[in-house]
């Protein structure tokens, strides 16, 4: 028994995809609770089209958190999979994190896109 929970506790394809999502949902509602009011470079969603404008910006942190607490809990319940799976150490370290960079690639296209989408390409 013990064993088995040792190796549930080390599999990359349970801890990445269940810590990070974690951290997304800390992270969005930190953001939705507490936005940056101003635009600046060190807290909230930054990027070059979310910086353009104070309008942009504010929408950009709203849109954001929204995405980054959804997506999370995708990520969250993505990292059960490491309970039905059976590979081996490589292949479950290469999906974890493979999960990671396609849910963070899915926040900002998705976040980008309504950007444009709100703003008329702007």
């Amino acid at each position: 028994m013990i064993d088995s929970l040792n190796a549930i506790s080390q599999n990359p394809l349970i801890n990445i995809p269940f810590f990070v999502g974690l951290i997304f949902v800390a992270a969005g509602i930190i953001t939705r609770s507490f936005p940056p009011r101003k635009i600046n470079s060190l807290y909230g969603y930054r990027s070059t089209s979310s910086m353009k404008s104070q309008e942009r910006w504010t929408f950009a942190q709203e849109y954001s958190s929204k995405e980054m607490i959804k997506l999370g809990l995708l990520l969250f319940i993505c990292g059960f999979l490491g309970l039905i799976t059976n590979f081996n150490d490589s292949v479950n370290l290469a999906l974890g994190l493979g999960l990671m960079f396609l849910i963070l690639t899915v926040l900002i296209w998705r976040v980008e896109k309504a950007i444009k989408s709100k703003f008329n390409g702007n």
